[in-house]
């Protein structure tokens, strides 16, 4: 019997098995084109990866043999379900760089944001139940929450973020819709995928509105510290701690591989979250929280932001220069002050869902705007990602996609 016959066959058999949900979950847009980015020649404008060249793997090597040596039979062993006691005080130094205090009793130990993310929407999303998120928003954000059947609705968004007033005139047409809307999602700083920020005269407007509302606010903060000018705005979960879940990543400032991410939330809702967390992975990597602890406290790790987000920053130029060189004329972008992200709007009669196969034969790969609303809203649009690839190949690469539309 043929390997292809084995599959239906299996398929058959389980496929009135699956629960309701499972057709909810769909593939990341971004990691479909992975393979494809790993390909020689192929210039990637696809994923948002961190640079690590810049990192003191030296130091890191040095530090963890330094902790299997020394701590072993606690980094190798189970852990608490919140997090080690050192890296809960590490998290609470880094947020204060930022400007954001928070306890270590809020705080719990995910196994990156993206599992903060999901036990968040677990545990108060019922299916049919409503988040609001920007348009548009992070495909990992899409996929949980539509894995967990709540639906997404969208806020537009411009220069300085969600729009307020777009905000509250969306709410006033649901709930007189009957529907139920339990969550804001929102990436304030250096958005995912747009690259522009909340202005800080929207931030107190924006909570107030969903504290007014009795909507509670996902403030979704990887990118927040890679500023490139250093400056950095009010988190919304300072302004209300009660009603903003703050999540947190050293996937972007340390690294991904390390799987270390976080949440803050009042306490009594923290201590749920981690039953939650338990219930899914016992506990977090104490390995991983014991290095990222060791690197912050050993290394100096504000330098390294600094270096990081100045490469960020030239990458993101040469980009820019780039997009007025070979994209169509009236071709418009966002001009982010930080993060990985750059949003193209391509003139009218421009579309991007068409344009991936032929931009991967010009060898260049990278994410249509519609991936970034759950409802295929972006059909002209797409990102950029400028955190991995050189000056020089960003160049190339730009060029590679201006080629590819225009020869189709």
């Amino acid at each position: 019997m043929s390997t292809v016959s084995i599959q239906r066959q299996v398929n058959a058999l389980h496929a009135d098995r699956y629960a309701a949900r499972a057709d909810s979950f769909h593939p990341s847009p971004v990691r479909a084109v992975f393979e494809v980015s790993m390909l020689p020649g192929m210039i990637s404008l696809a994923g948002g990866n961190p640079d690590l060249s810049l990192l003191p793997l030296g130091e890191v090597a040095e530090f963890a043999r330094e902790i299997v040596a020394e701590r072993g039979l606690e980094a190798l062993q189970y852990g608490s379900g919140a997090g080690t006691e050192g890296l809960t005080n590490t998290i609470c130094e880094v947020m204060a760089a930022e400007g954001t205090t928070a306890v270590p009793e809020n705080i719990l130990v995910t196994s990156g944001s993206q599992m903060a993310l999901e036990l968040i929407a677990t545990m108060f999303c019922d299916p049919g139940d409503v988040v609001l998120a920007e348009g548009p928003t992070y495909v990992g954000a899409i996929g949980t929450f539509e894995g967990l059947q709540a639906e997404i609705s969208h806020i537009a968004l411009d220069s300085d973020g969600l729009i307020p007033e777009q905000l509250e005139q969306r709410i006033r047409e649901l709930r007189a819709a009957g529907k139920t809307i339990k969550l804001l999602y929102t990436i304030p700083n250096f958005n995912n995928p747009a690259g522009v920020s909340l202005s800080l005269e929207r931030r107190q407007q924006i909570v107030d509105i969903c504290r007014a509302e009795g909507i509670a606010i996902v403030e979704d903060n990887p990118y927040g510290l890679l500023s490139f000018s250093g400056q950095y705005l009010p988190s919304l979960h300072g302004l209300d701690p009660e009603n903003v879940f703050y999540l947190g990543s050293f996937s972007k400032i340390f690294s991904p591989g390390v799987r270390v991410g976080w949440l803050v939330a009042p306490v009594e809702v923290r201590n749920r979250l981690q039953l939650a967390a338990e219930a899914t992975t016992i506990c977090p990597s104490v390995l991983s929280q014991l290095l990222v602890e060791r690197y912050i406290t050993e290394f100096d790790w504000k330098a390294q932001i600094r270096a990081s987000s100045e490469l960020y920053r030239e990458r993101a130029a040469a980009s820019m220069a780039a997009l007025g060189r070979y994209m169509p004329v009236g071709t418009t972008w966002t001009v982010p002050e930080g993060g990985f992200f750059t949003w193209v709007t391509l003139p009218a009669g421009h579309t991007t869902d068409d344009l991936l196969q032929p931009a991967i034969d010009n060898g260049v790969v990278f994410v249509p705007g519609s991936a970034f609303y759950a409802d295929g809203s972006g059909a002209n649009n797409f990102r950029i990602a400028f955190s991995f690839e050189s000056a020089e190949r960003l160049t190339e690469g730009i060029r590679r996609l201006g080629k590819a539309l225009t020869s189709r």
